[in-house]
């Protein structure tokens, strides 16, 4: 990648201020696969700087222009779509059909139905016969993505400040940065006017420190951990500026008696996807007592089945984990879980058979796990399951709702009414039963330490939206 030392700025690549290099990791092999530039607080500003002039003009573009830049722009993310596909599964690990499918799929998903949110919402909306609700962009925006699934946020993000008419600076995880590149360059290509996007690499402590911070920035929408998001709504609070963050899970899979005979290995594979490196994984299992021990034994041989492999393969299997930091920190959790008597299944510390070079994780399934375990309690963001059994409706709903997060939970049961019964009394943004996926433009989001705000559709366009109130529109 030509420019993968370069920051997009007032719509031009480049250099930083000084020079930073860091170097990114293949996590299938532990080798360099390529190296960008950690940005200083001078190329934050000049970004900034470049975004705050951009707005005037942007925010007052209307929204048939808007329009055409976007399906633009979806158009050039649907034809070098194998490009975003390499890229994402180079720097973080996801296999080539994971990164096609479902990592590329999901940004293109997400803004063909951003597009269809934004051909129906009112930016001006009668409230009374004489009275205007205005709906206008917020500002300058920072926009802080993870790394498990890059363009799924990097979308959920820039596309609904584009539309609205808000101008930003985006900063991806410098541990996978090469699809947010990528990225701008398709923006680039879509011609956007320059200023109204900007990008600069940078690790959390610095650039992101720096625009949660900024005196300039109006708005930041964050997603990772809990721990960070902490950290950036106290930088923020100084400015008042206007936070929206979507952050970690631990999320439960009740699987009741007369669930379907699948749901076990289901729960269990959904749990392993994308390495099980996903904020909204299932990776607490509750089963009703009386199919417990068969469930138990269903979700050991689903793992013992999953097979673990490079990125660059085809297949069905899973990938490395993204980095030695996160390697080491599930290989910790899993020790933990075995020294506090969890009842190891399948799996367990070290890398699987075979493979001796990567950050590879076995397939890990826990059993009569407790509520006082480190492993019910923290998010391992691994391939790691963790099973316990219960007796009633009200065990599963208090064991469900135990815990500081409350992103998605899952019900799997036959029983139409018990199914909505529960879902209403979880508390979590999202609540996925049997199975059924959410539709285009369903709002993302949590409850609790799982963050605030919501994206996707209308409701992420609402989100960098300020509400203004004009009397006396029509006399």
């Amino acid at each position: 990648m030509s420019n993968s030392k370069n920051f997009y700025i007032n719509g031009q690549w480049v250099a930083p201020e000084k020079t930073h290099d860091f170097d990114v990791i293949n996590p299938s092999n532990e080798e360099v696969c390529a190296t960008i530039s950690l940005g200083s607080e001078a190329d934050t500003n000049k970004a900034v700087a470049a975004a705050k002039a951009a707005f005037c003009s942007w925010s007052q573009t209307s929204k048939a222009e808007r329009r055409k830049y976007l399906a633009k722009l979806l158009d050039i993310y649907k034809a070098r779509s194998e490009e975003m596909a390499q890229a994402i599964s180079l720097e973080m690990g996801a296999p080539q059909d994971l990164a096609r499918a479902q990592q590329v799929g999901a940004g293109s998903w997400h803004l063909d139905g951003f597009l269809k949110a934004f051909d129906e919402f009112e930016f001006e909306r009668d409230f009374t016969a004489t009275e205007k609700t205005l709906y206008e962009p917020i500002g300058v925006c920072a926009l802080i993505t993870p790394w498990n699934w890059p363009m799924n946020q990097i979308v959920l993000k820039v596309i609904p400040a584009l539309a609205t008419g808000c101008t930003m600076v985006l900063k991806p995880s410098e541990i996978a940065p090469l699809s947010g590149l990528l990225f701008a360059e398709f923006v680039h290509e879509a011609g956007f006017p320059a200023g109204v996007f900007n990008l600069v690499n940078g690790d959390g402590p610095g650039v992101g420190s720096q625009l949660s911070a900024h005196p300039d920035i109006d708005m930041v929408s964050f997603t990772g951990s809990s721990r960070a998001g902490r950290l950036i709504s106290v930088a923020a609070a100084e400015t008042l500026k206007r936070v929206s963050l979507e952050l970690g899970g631990k999320g439960a899979n009740i699987i009741f008696a007369d669930a379907d005979e699948k749901a076990v290995k289901s729960g269990v594979i959904r749990c392993f996807r994308n390495t099980g490196q996903s904020c909204n994984a299932p990776t607490r299992m509750l089963v009703e007592r009386s199919r417990y021990a068969e469930a138990v034994e269903q979700a050991t041989e689903t793992a013992k089945a999953t097979t673990v492999g490079p990125a660059d393969e085809e297949g069905r299997h899973i990938g490395p984990l993204v980095s030695e930091m996160q390697f080491g920190k599930v290989q910790d959790l899993i020790e933990q879980g075995i020294a506090e008597g969890a009842k190891l299944m399948a799996g367990g510390t070290g890398r699987p058979d075979g493979l001796n070079r990567g950050y590879y994780c076995r397939p890990t399934v826990f059993a009569d796990v407790t509520p006082d375990m480190t492993i019910y309690k923290e998010e391992i963001f691994g391939p790691v399951l963790s099973i316990m059994p219960f007796d009633t409706e009200e065990d599963a709903i208090a064991i469900a709702n135990d815990t500081p997060y409350g992103l998605t939970n899952y019900i799997q049961t036959a029983d139409d009414e018990k199914r909505r019964r529960v879902a209403r009394q979880l508390r979590s943004g999202m609540v996925e039963t049997n199975g059924s996926g959410f539709a285009q433009g369903s709002p993302f989001g949590g409850y609790k330490q799982s963050g605030n705000g919501r994206e996707g559709g209308k409701f992420g366009l609402e989100e960098f939206c300020e509400v203004k109130a004009v009397s006396g529109w029509t006399s």
